[in-house]
């Protein structure tokens, strides 16, 4: 998912929301083929009650996702997870405040490694090692917001599903129209629609790297939606965290493997 993400985004690095839009409505899309077969998908019904309770949860979605993106496209694949590398860390911050528990002391340990492996991540590059590799501020500053928003939405998941008869799918439904809808604005605001019209008629722009990247993505951050929600569901944010952890090693040295890149001995010592 990241490197086709990461490939589309270096492709268009100007049509972040509108790529980020046209996963979103491809996972609602999927949902409603899927109810059409299968009897255990059931797409919830619209009603504005449940909407109003659902907001918190939807917006944390969308910010996080948009923070995410935006990291995701100014960083080097391999320094992706780097660059988030606070997730764990504010996971078992937030989830302890909203749930007025101290974390046991392993689980403690377990976030300050990750936060100090975040530093040393985070930490300024030799001079030797290629400018363009250094990520910039404003990009460890998405990754640390995106990281704080993951945080919470992981949270308010578990508070937000009895809201949604305790159905993973329905609140999967509800987060992915819910972020299109209020993502949409952004994508005319910031003019993505008509910048995509002027990329069509460039010659240079490759529209299938694009399009063909928007449909994997859609369907297979779908599949992952679902996969996170009961994940959460039958464990609990903090132990959701955990497990991602392996993800994100093996995610950056795919990144070194597949887009070739720089992995200097603080990436190496950082990843979680």
């Amino acid at each position: 998912m990241v490197f086709v993400n990461k490939t589309v985004l270096n492709g268009s690095p100007d049509l972040p929301l509108l790529f980020l839009l046209l996963q979103l409505l491809i996972a609602v899309v999927l949902l409603h083929v899927a109810a059409m077969f299968i009897t255990r998908v059931e797409i919830p019904k619209l009603e504005l009650e449940t909407a109003k309770k659902l907001t918190p949860v939807v917006l944390v979605n969308i910010i996080g996702l948009i923070f995410n993106t935006l990291c995701l496209r100014d960083v080097e694949a391999s320094f992706f997870q780097i660059a988030r590398g606070l997730v764990l860390p504010l996971t078992i911050i937030v989830f302890s405040m909203h749930t007025r528990t101290v974390p046991s002391v392993r689980v403690g340990i377990a976030a300050g490694t990750v936060a100090i492996g975040f530093l040393l991540g985070v930490a300024p590059i030799s001079a030797t090692v290629p400018a363009h590799v250094a990520p910039s501020g404003l990009s460890l500053f998405y990754g640390v917001l995106s990281s704080l928003f993951i945080a919470f939405h992981a949270v308010l998941i578990k508070s937000s599903l009895p809201y949604c008869n305790n159905s993973t799918i329905q609140l999967a439904y509800w987060t992915n129209l819910g972020s299109a809808i209020f993502l949409f604005p952004f994508v005319l605001f910031y003019r993505e629609i008509s910048t995509l019209e002027d990329l069509i008629h460039d010659s240079n722009w490759d529209g299938q790297v694009f399009l063909w990247g928007s449909i994997v993505t859609g369907v297979f951050g779908f599949l992952l939606c679902i996969a996170g929600l009961l994940s959460i569901k039958v464990t609990s944010p903090i132990t959701h965290m955990f497990s991602s952890a392996l993800r994100s090693v093996i995610q950056t040295l795919l990144g070194v493997w597949l887009l070739k890149d720089l992995m200097t001995v603080y990436v190496l010592s950082s990843d979680p």
